[in-house]
């Protein structure tokens, strides 16, 4: 169902990069802005993985250590290639997964995570990210974050071209009106939908994490360890990149809750321990 429910909003969020190209160009617009983001999507595909690790200094760890250890273990149990594994220098307590595919993938933990948490924790956060590996949602976050990219940048192209005429419909170009309507309106949907497509995900992966591990409950008992201490230790992290982390690494309260792209952890704590009969 959740598998579903991610195809609809991305075919939601796909129909409204298109109709922004439309709306700015007509057919060359729709065609103009199809090209745009599948050059962004192929350049997400390959090169984000590099790029991240990079941007929080990653420093690739071993065999022996405790971190590769449990990533070992856990990638034999669901059947995957051994991703790389990263320890990431910072005290908030944090992790996620990248890479274009499980052959080429790679799972990165803070020094905080691994000083917060008890062993059996973080066996659930790995899982975590191992699930995430498994249901390619790297790939599927990086379509979902490219094409938002797409249509808030055709957005902005849309509030020029409303200011300086943009065509008139005289001389059969794009309606001031729908450009100044697209402008306003493309970004705040396009982050609505990209935010309820990561939360999705992120329950997905909650799911298969649990059956990763073999419990539910290191990963319940991480999350509510993590999302207290990310509140009083949170992660200089780039907006960019916050779905790709098991918790957010900064809050969002009110109506900035609505792009959210992690579900309250009270909802995914409930969850896991709803499975906690059936794993």
């Amino acid at each position: 169902m959740s598998g579903f429910k991610t195809a609809i909003l991305l075919g939601s969020l796909s129909a409204l990069l298109l109709l922004a190209g439309q709306a700015i160009g007509g057919q060359g617009g729709l065609i103009i802005a199809f090209g745009f983001a599948l050059v962004m999507n192929a350049g997400s595909y390959w090169f984000s993985d590099k790029i991240v690790l990079r941007m929080y200094r990653a420093t690739e760890v071993g065999v022996g250590h405790p971190l590769h250890v449990i990533t070992t273990r856990l990638a034999r149990r669901a059947n995957l290639p051994m991703p790389k594994v990263y320890v990431i220098p910072t005290a908030s307590p944090n992790a996620f997964a990248t890479g274009r595919n499980p052959e080429h993938a790679a799972v990165a933990a803070t020094e905080g995570l691994l000083r917060l948490l008890p062993e059996a924790e973080i066996e659930g956060v790995i899982a975590h990210e191992l699930a995430h590996v498994k249901n390619r949602d790297i790939l599927i976050s990086s379509v979902a974050a490219t094409i938002a990219a797409a249509v808030m940048m055709l957005a902005y192209m849309a509030q020029w071209a409303a200011i300086f005429g943009g065509g008139s419909r005289d001389r059969g170009g794009a309606n001031p009106i729908a450009l100044l309507g697209l402008a306003l309106l493309g970004p705040l949907a396009a982050g609505l939908i990209q935010a309820a497509i990561s939360r999705q995900r992120e329950f997905a992966a909650d799911r298969g994490g649990a059956e990763i591990a073999g419990s539910p409950v290191g990963l319940a008992g991480a999350l509510q360890k993590i999302d207290a201490a990310v509140r009083q230790v949170p992660l200089d992290a780039n907006p960019a990149t916050a779905h790709m982390f098991i918790m957010k690494p900064f809050s969002g309260r009110g109506i900035a809750a609505l792009f959210s792209t992690h579900p309250p952890t009270e909802a995914r704590v409930a969850a896991l321990m709803a499975l906690r009969r059936r794993v």
